[in-house]
């Protein structure tokens, strides 16, 4: 992985003491190079790259957290703050929304299906459904009975 920091070069004493506040540092270094656009590695990864414990980890994101660089989302995970504003069915619902604001969903279209969005965005089909369900409750999106979904015609 490019820039991937080794535990020599990252934890270079033994000691336990502030491990933590060099991995929290090694990570913010991260973020500010652009390394954690799709989100942070697992608590089990940077532990296992680091040579350290999973409490350490924690310690070490949740010092992160408090300088507000990066959220945890649930079912998510660790993402960095200025891309995990917004949990994947809220993306995935404000991308549809802009696409019919614009016309490239004009109205009476047919929405692609849940497997496919679920592809496009690479989610699970229930987060697609989320999205889709707040889409109708908006009034942007009508479903049809065994036929689909489709893009009303006054949102």
């Amino acid at each position: 992985m490019p820039g991937r920091l080794s535990r020599e070069i990252c934890v270079s004493e033994p000691s336990p003491r502030g491990t933590y506040l060099v991995i929290s540092e090694a990570l913010r270094a991260r973020i500010t190079e652009g390394a954690y656009s799709d989100g942070l590695p697992s608590e089990a990864e940077i532990g296992r790259e680091f040579g350290v414990a999973r409490t350490t980890v924690r310690r070490a994101l949740r010092a992160v957290e408090a300088s507000g660089e990066i959220v945890t989302l649930a079912g998510v995970g660790w993402q960095v703050a200025a891309t995990g504003r917004l949990a994947p069915y809220e993306r995935i619902m404000t991308d549809l929304r802009d696409r019919i604001r614009a016309g490239s969903l004009p109205a009476g279209a047919r929405l692609p299906s849940e497997a496919e969005l679920a592809e496009t965005y690479g989610v699970a089909r229930g987060t697609v459904r989320r999205a889709v369900r707040e889409l109708e409750a908006a009034g942007y999106v009508e479903a049809r009975q065994g036929v689909g979904r489709f893009v009303s015609p006054t949102p």
